[in-house]
């Protein structure tokens, strides 16, 4: 158990110390959609899913949502720019926001 302790203790260590303010905005809201996800599954299994439009319309934009956001970390971390040199970082935000857009009128659309 101390091993564990110690290995979690080093990895946010490491984690505070070598990433970016900017990632770091962006692995919270990571976390909080992951969460929301895991809530509204949670809600699904214990209440049940009796508007099932509205509860897959909300499952399936928290997934997209999270799906969306690993795409804009990984486009905003520094370490890969070779894989993405000919995007800036501002043109991977502005995605960011159109994949939004366009994935929340297709879920307004969903639940009808």
């Amino acid at each position: 158990m101390a091993k564990i302790l110690g290995i979690v203790s080093k990895f946010y260590d490491d984690y505070t110390k070598t990433t970016s303010k900017k990632l770091k905005i962006i692995d919270a809201y990571l976390l909080y959609i992951m969460l929301t996800g895991i809530v509204q599954f949670a809600y699904c299994c214990l209440v049940g899913t009796f508007p099932f439009k509205s509860f897959l319309s909300g499952f399936i934009s928290s997934v997209s949502c999270f799906v969306l956001g690993v795409c804009l970390r990984l486009q905003a971390n520094p370490q890969n720019k070779a894989q993405f040199s000919d995007i800036s970082p501002e043109r991977g935000f502005a995605d960011f926001i159109f994949a939004h857009i366009v994935l929340h009128l297709t879920i307004v659309n969903f639940i009808g």
